[in-house]
């Protein structure tokens, strides 16, 4: 139930701020480097920016890796008892391992 709830969570999230982020990000790529600029100053307030973006990450990983889920039911699968708790488990736990690594791997590269 969890798991179903956070893809309907996530879903919404990245609806409602992912896209408006996402459109705001390349109509500031697209106007130059004063607009790019100050779309990278709301990210440099510190933890706010920062919390933004990880969520959103967060939010793009848990709604792929539930959808893969779905995918697979939608197929016929996993419908038993033990598959479907594993995949319960799996999706959450992907979800914060790819966002973790995919924050670990940026602050490796310093990108923001």
């Amino acid at each position: 139930m969890l798991v179903s709830i956070l893809h309907r969570a996530t879903g919404d999230a990245m609806a409602l701020v992912g896209v408006p982020l996402l459109v705001w990000w390349l109509y500031a790529i697209s106007a130059g480097p004063e607009s790019y600029d100050y779309f990278l100053s709301w990210f440099n307030w510190g933890y706010i920016g920062y919390i933004v973006l990880v969520g959103m990450s967060f939010a793009f990983f848990e709604h792929m890796y539930s959808g893969l889920r779905h995918f697979v039911l939608d197929a016929g699968a996993g419908y038993e008892l033990q598959s479907n708790k594993m995949w319960s488990i799996a999706v959450p736990l992907a979800a914060i391992l790819s966002t973790g690594a995919m924050w670990l791997y940026i602050a490796s590269k310093n990108i923001l």
